[in-house]
């Protein structure tokens, strides 16, 4: 092995926070999958932070609408809580894409639709 091949893989290894020679393991018996443990780790990782952000958002969600039904007033924080719920659900589809193999794509820089979510 070269210098420069070891510096690859000690780059590599790095970046997946693995050993080489798990780095190595994972890539000799992904040969056949479409993905390596510690890609599956990390997506499955990202699905668990999105989903704990989500509950979060849903009890915002949940304390806006008992505010506006109690006051009848549509309070302040409307637009927040649906920004964030946009950007949730954009990572909820990139963390699928990725997932399913589908190469990333540039969100549009177009502003949300009504409703502040939008559906692909």
């Amino acid at each position: 092995m070269t210098p420069e091949e070891e510096g690859t893989l000690a780059r590599l290894a790095l970046a997946q926070r693995v050993t080489i020679p798990r780095l190595l393991v994972e890539s000799a018996l992904s040969a056949q999958a479409s993905e390596t443990p510690t890609e599956r780790r990390n997506a499955l990782a990202e699905l668990f932070a999105v989903h704990r952000l989500l509950a979060a958002i849903s009890n915002n969600v949940n304390q806006i609408a008992r505010a506006t039904n109690a006051t009848g007033e549509v309070g302040e924080d409307l637009a927040a809580t649906l920004r964030a719920v946009r950007r949730t659900a954009e990572r909820i589809d990139a963390t699928v894409d990725v997932l399913s193999g589908v190469p990333a794509t540039p969100a549009p820089a177009t502003a949300a639709p009504a409703g502040g979510v939008s559906r692909r």
